[in-house]
């Protein structure tokens, strides 16, 4: 009796969970046809002109056609969720003309699913400013720290806090040099003159120390600003790593997986990387806010001192690489550092400035040097429809139609 209790309501959880999911955006509004509408009127009380009820008088008609399945349905409902914004209010009263009432179970308006908030009046000119900023981020360009006497002997971690593991004189050194290579690629060799750097360092002593040596290479009317930025610190090992047992900690990890072995009392690769994605999140809304305080009129580059895993993890979120990639990624070198440069069509690419041979040393693959080129004259948003890994990599022999899908069923 009650595992057939069980059954029911199984099969009533699966009755109502809905066919469709249809995201519809508004139709056309006056903020739409003429930005400078935001100037005088709030965001939310921006109403939809003529087209954009037309618009949405037809994407209603349409959206009936496919739910009902041109007819042939008959026992279909709907209920719609809209943003409380006059203009969506409006495409819903309009779409909603297609559909009888006995077919609308409801309507909620949902805040949660409201328009970006731009800020109060939008004064055009700075909006245009705000969003002119990303397509004038030329590079950014990811920097490991100097060698620091962790690297030149392990066991300075059995008695020192990672954190407060200072850098050597070679480490200076190579900061020095790293600082004089970084100002010329940004400068294009003294060719460009209209150029800005804005740093985000690691909070750690060998990293403050890196930045504090590559600064002496940029005047200052060239640094927009400096943060710290927790969030790209080290991978945690455990607080005071005694060196025989880190080794047969790390031995282990090669046996497991470098990104998912959670280091005992510390973090895992899988750790760095969810702490990454977060300070990727806020870096672009710095950005969309103009909060780096940038002249949209000089190219800004945005240069992270950060460590090796970190780094690897950065590079991994922002091109989509798997696991298994990222498993064969080797570790930037002591002030080495990668520059994605901005392509033409708005996406981000390391084979601007890189050369093949580099990113073969650095552990990509050839398909992922291949994406790279792709990117570096790709549109932003296109779809690289040849990269594996984000479709085939993950299937086994799609079919090629539905038909194809029939027959092997």
């Amino acid at each position: 009796m009650i595992q057939h209790h069980h059954h029911q309501n199984q099969r009533h959880h699966q009755k109502t969970l809905p066919k469709r999911i249809i995201l519809v955006r508004h139709g056309e509004s006056h903020g739409n046809r003429d930005g400078s509408a935001y100037t005088t009127t709030p965001d939310n009380k921006i109403p939809v002109t003529q087209a954009g009820i037309d618009q949405a008088k037809s994407a209603g008609a349409e959206i009936r056609r496919v739910i009902s399945e041109d007819g042939r349905l008959h026992n279909w409902k709907v209920y719609f969720y809209v943003s409380p914004y006059e203009r969506t209010r409006t495409t819903l009263r309009e779409i909603g003309r297609s559909f009888p009432r006995k077919r609308i179970i409801g309507v909620r308006e949902e805040c949660r699913i409201r328009e970006q908030d731009f800020g109060n009046f939008q004064e055009e000119k700075r909006m245009k400013m705000i969003k002119e900023t990303r397509e004038r981020f030329g590079r950014i360009i990811l920097v490991r720290h100097g060698e620091s006497h962790g690297n030149r002997d392990g066991s300075a971690y059995t008695t020192t806090p990672d954190n407060k593991i200072p850098v050597t004189q070679a480490g200076i050194d190579q900061a020095k040099s790293a600082g004089a290579e970084i100002r010329r690629v940004i400068s294009e060799d003294g060719r460009l003159h209209n150029w800005k750097v804005y740093f985000y360092v690691s909070p750690y002593e060998r990293t403050r120390t890196t930045l504090r040596e590559i600064g002496r290479s940029f005047p200052r009317k060239r640094i927009i600003g400096v943060r710290e930025e927790c969030r790209i610190r080290e991978q945690d090992f455990g607080n005071f790593q005694e060196e025989k047992r880190m080794k047969m900690i790390k031995e282990t990890r090669e046996r497991f997986g470098r990104f998912f072995y959670r280091f005992p009392e510390g973090e895992s690769a899988a750790d760095v990387y969810d702490r990454v994605s977060s300070f990727l999140e806020s870096l672009w809304r710095d950005i969309d806010m103009n909060r780096l305080h940038h002249n949209p009129s000089d190219e800004l580059n945005l240069i992270i001192i950060s460590h090796g895993l970190a780094s690897r993890v950065f590079l991994m979120k922002w091109f989509k690489w798997t696991v298994e990639q990222f498993e064969y990624l080797n570790n930037f070198g002591n002030c080495e550092f990668r520059v994605m440069q901005l392509g033409l069509g708005g996406e981000y690419s390391l084979a601007i400035h890189h050369t093949e041979e580099e990113m073969q040393e650095w552990g990509l693959s050839p398909e992922m040097i291949a994406d790279q080129k792709w990117r570096a004259c790709a549109n932003r948003g296109d779809w690289n429809e040849s990269c594996s890994w984000y479709l085939d990599e993950f299937f086994d022999k799609l079919a090629d139609s539905d038909d194809d899908v029939d027959q092997n069923v």
